[in-house]
C-alpha cells in the first residue's frame, strides 16, 4: 500500500474557492497529510462563495475544518501566515507537494520572485528549492504580459501551472462536476488515486460519469 503524502495546500484570494476546498476534502479522504495555509483574502472570498462563516485565527480555521470534513487525528494542520516554525518553512523537511489553489495573480508573481514575505511564499519557494512538486491554479482571466511571464518563468523553475479550465468531455450536469473536473486533474499530478471523472475514452457501465462523495456541508 502507498504510503500516504504530506500536502501543502493554499488557498489564496482568487475567485473559485470551491476548487480549494474540494481539493482539500479529497485529499483527507485518500489518507494524505494535509498542511493547510489560508490566506486573509482567501477568507473573504470564501464568506462570499460558500456558506461557510470564517474566522481569521489558525485555531477557528482548524476547527472549522475539522468539523467539515472529518480528518483522522494528526491528519490536517492548519498554519498562521506568520508561522516561521512550520516544518514547511524549511528545505529540512518539505512536503512532499504544494498546491496553491486558487492561486491569484499576486501570488503567483511573488513565488515566480522569491519574496517569501509569510509562510505561504516561503513554502513555495522551499518546494522549487528542493525539487519537489509545486502546482498553481491561477483563474485570473484574460492574462497580461505579466501574467505570463510569471507562469513562464515559474513553468522554467519546474512548477506546474494549471489553471482551472475545465473540460467537458465528461458532459457535466452541475458545477460541482465542472470542479471536480480541475480537482481530478491536480490529483493526477499528485499521484493520488482517484475516481473522480471518467478519464478520456473510459465511461461506467451505465454511460453515466463516476464521483466520489463530497463531505457534508456543515456551519462552524
Amino acid at each position: 500500500m502507498k504510503e500516504p503524502q504530506t500536502i501543502a495546500l493554499a488557498l489564496t484570494g482568487a475567485s473559485g474557492i470551491a476548487y480549494g476546498l474540494r481539493l482539500l476534502e479529497c485529499l483527507l479522504q485518500k489518507g494524505q497529510r494535509v498542511y493547510l495555509l489560508v490566506s486573509p483574502a482567501a477568507q473573504v472570498v470564501m464568506a462570499m462563495e460558500t456558506d461557510l462563516q470564517v474566522k481569521g485565527s489558525p485555531a477557528a480555521l482548524q476547527a472549522l475544518f475539522e468539523n467539515r470534513y472529518r480528518p483522522a487525528p494528526g491528519q490536517l494542520q492548519v498554519l498562521g501566515r506568520d508561522q516561521w516554525s512550520a516544518p514547511i518553512a524549511s528545505g529540512s523537511n518539505p512536503p512532499d507537494a504544494m498546491v496553491v489553489c486558487p492561486c491569484t495573480s499576486g501570488t503567483l508573481a511573488a513565488i515566480a520572485c522569491g519574496t517569501s514575505d509569510n509562510l505561504l511564499e516561503r513554502a513555495a519557494d522551499v518546494v522549487l528549492k528542493e525539487r519537489r512538486r509545486l502546482i498553481l491554479v491561477p483563474r485570473e482571466m484574460p492574462l497580461s504580459e505579466i501574467h505570463l511571464r510569471h507562469m513562464l518563468d515559474l513553468s522554467r523553475m519546474g512548477a506546474v501551472i494549471m489553471p482551472a479550465c475545465p473540460g467537458f468531455y465528461h458532459k457535466p450536469r452541475t458545477v460541482e462536476d465542472l470542479v471536480d473536473f480541475v480537482v481530478a486533474r491536480i490529483l493526477d499530478h499528485l499521484g493520488v488515486a482517484h475516481d473522480l471523472v471518467p478519464r478520456w475514452g473510459q465511461r461506467t457501465e451505465d454511460g453515466e460519469q463516476k464521483t466520489e462523495g463530497r463531505g457534508q456541508e456543515t456551519e462552524s
